[in-house]
């Protein structure tokens, strides 16, 4: 196999390093279960996606103009402090406002986070002249934190195996956090970005210049519409992904128990192998997905025309993954999850590198967050539908109403060829 063509220096392993840190979210692969084990029903599991997404959504644009303003570095430091807060109160507090407040704290680590490490990463490119490679390098960065997803699910089911309960989760998910802090506080400062100084002014006036300097360069992402469209066929689709994804989970379950292997351990062992297997399987062939995404990209010829080729088998893999499911076929209904996945991780990288060419290096962080903004709005919206859904009808049924949804929208937002 070739090798790709970008230098791969100690900056590009604090990038990998970064990302395989981030996803060991020990909690991922049982999120939706440890809500059920504490008595929630699917519908108030979608009003905490619902709170933590609209706190997002509110956070987003301070957050970004921070990070644009005064510093990335900074604003991963405070990042990666809020979700360690969050950890902290899920272990200790089952109630469902005290939940509540954990997605808060979690909200700010996502506000502060989201995009502005991958301004950084750009920023880096542009510092050492390989724009040229960013979908390529983004991507491979990308496949670095899957793998820490993966190693992430073998850890949570050993976790959950001796543990018995999936509490414990979170509690060591602060470890890998408070790593990623510290490899944050050990990145160049000129990674910060551009940060505009004004002699002779007051720190208050500074402050104030500097941000109507980013909000007066946000603004102009959306007088393009080419941009917009970008950003909104990026965070719906994303959107849609992160509501559903979890969905998993009850279905691995479901599955868990029907079929008749480790039968003489108890139920909940038995579940917690077969999602820490299939979550491992699942984050390895992600981060083949991501890497190969500068690959792919280049054999369809045009940027726009992969990203909609990968809209449109996504929204077509839920759809079917949910027909499957009504019908009881859960081994077929889990296998297009994880093609699911594999879409996802390879639109992201070639996505980011598509808004890239639209948005002005200077604001990069400020307009990768507008993104995720969108997709807050999205994820709160169709979190507390989907949730309705499945208590209501069932899970298959509310997949493929979410599916709907997606193909729906993609006349109006499909990428244009160049």
């Amino acid at each position: 196999m070739k090798r790709s063509t970008f230098p791969r220096d100690l900056q590009f392993y604090k990038f990998s390093t970064y990302g395989f840190l981030k996803n060991l979210k020990f909690f991922d692969p049982f999120i939706i279960l440890f809500f059920k084990e504490m008595g929630l029903s699917f519908f108030q599991i979608g009003i905490l996606f619902a709170i933590r997404e609209v706190a997002t959504n509110f956070l987003e644009m301070p957050t970004g103009i921070v990070a644009d303003s005064f510093g990335r570095r900074s604003s991963m430091i405070f990042s990666f402090i809020s979700y360690i807060i969050s950890f902290i109160i899920f272990y200790l507090f089952p109630f469902f406002w005290i939940y509540a407040i954990a997605m808060i704290f979690f909200a700010f680590g996502e506000a502060f986070r989201t995009g502005t490490h991958k301004a950084m990463i750009l920023e880096y490119l542009k510092i050492k002249n390989l724009t040229q490679h960013k979908v390529d390098y983004y991507g491979h960065t990308r496949a670095a934190s899957q793998l820490g997803a993966a190693l992430s699910s073998i850890i949570a089911a050993v976790l959950v195996f001796y543990s018995g309960s999936y509490k414990i989760i979170f509690l060591a998910s602060t470890i890998p956090y408070i790593l990623d802090l510290l490899l944050m506080i050990s990145y160049p400062k000129e990674l910060d970005g551009e940060i505009i100084k004004h002699e002779g002014q007051t720190a208050l006036i500074r402050i104030f210049s500097q941000i109507h300097t980013t909000i007066k360069n946000f603004l102009s992402i959306f007088a393009n519409k080419d941009s917009l469209r970008a950003i909104i066929n990026s965070s719906l689709f994303d959107g849609m992904y992160k509501t559903v994804k979890d969905y998993l989970q009850p279905i691995l379950k479901n599955y868990a128990i029907l079929i008749p292997i480790f039968i003489y351990l108890d139920k909940d062992k038995r579940i917690s192998i077969v999602i820490g297997l299939v979550y491992f399987a699942l984050y390895i062939l992600n981060s083949f997905s991501s890497s190969s995404a500068g690959k792919f990209s280049k054999k369809i010829k045009s940027l726009g025309i992969a990203i909609n080729i990968n809209y449109l088998a996504g929204a077509t893999i839920i759809m079917i993954s949910g027909i499957a499911l009504y019908f009881k076929l859960y081994i077929i209904s889990i296998l297009f999850f994880i093609f699911l996945n594999m879409i996802e991780n390879l639109k992201r990288p070639m996505t980011v590198g598509y808004i890239s060419e639209l948005i002005s290096n200077k604001v990069m962080a400020t307009g990768l967050s507008s993104e995720s903004q969108f997709k807050a709005i999205f994820v709160a919206i169709f979190s507390v539908v989907m949730g309705l859904l499945a208590d209501k009808i069932g899970v298959g049924a509310g997949l493929v109403a979410m599916s709907v949804i997606l193909l729906m929208f993609y006349p109006i937002i499909a990428l244009k060829k160049d």
